[in-house]
């Protein structure tokens, strides 16, 4: 083959790769750009739902959007605040707690009395049959924190009856509700020490 028909050749061949990949990435462009507020959206859904599950009775604004970082144990912590007639009435925001088999992410509603409007877990690896008696559709165990605070039991009672406090511990598995209880108490101290910017009612505050 001449050497003037091998670079044509050559360069055609480097022309048709270019073109390809760039046709790719295009369509790979278009499908993220296509897919991202879908997934958003998704995400946006799964939210609400999880605040609901926490946050019972209806509220003036939009939960999603009016928000406030907080500085906590684990990392900043993302507060949603609930309001009616414009004043904060509740706020929602995440705790991490750790059992046996690692970290319990749990999300609280608080009132902005320091009562606990609700908790659930969003996540977590414990042992199936065991330790999943933290989530509601297993047992009614999470439902015991609703109504309680930092006052209510005494802060000292915090803790599952085998460490001496008020709340129930699993046959079998007494690290996963401790871990879980003190993910909430966590939560309800962090409330305590930040509820002034939780609430927006600090000098100066975003409200």
């Amino acid at each position: 083959m001449k050497l003037e028909a091998l670079r044509a050749k050559l360069s055609y061949q480097t022309v048709l790769l270019g073109s390809v990949t760039l046709l790719t990435s295009g369509a790979l462009a278009l499908a993220s750009r296509t897919t991202e507020a879908d997934i958003r959206a998704a995400h946006e859904r799964d939210l609400q739902q999880s605040l609901a599950q926490v946050l019972p009775g209806k509220y003036d604004n939009d939960l999603l959007k009016d928000t406030v970082m907080i500085a906590g144990a684990d990392g900043e912590v993302t507060v949603y605040r609930a309001r009616r007639a414009g004043q904060v009435e509740a706020v929602v925001f995440q705790t991490v707690g750790h059992g046996y088999a690692g970290a319990i992410t749990c999300i609280m509603g608080v009132t902005r009395d320091g009562q606990l409007l609700g908790v659930r877990v969003l996540s977590h690896k414990e042992t199936p049959g065991l330790g999943d008696k933290i989530e509601p559709a297993k047992s009614r165990w999470i439902e015991s924190f609703s109504g309680k605070s930092l006052g209510d039991p005494p802060v000292d009672q915090w803790a599952v009856k085998k460490d001496g406090g008020v709340f129930d511990q699993f046959s079998g598995a007494t690290i996963t509700p401790r871990g879980v209880v003190r993910a909430v108490k966590g939560g309800l101290e962090l409330f305590a020490r930040e509820k002034p910017r939780m609430l927006g009612e600090m000098k100066g505050a975003k409200t």
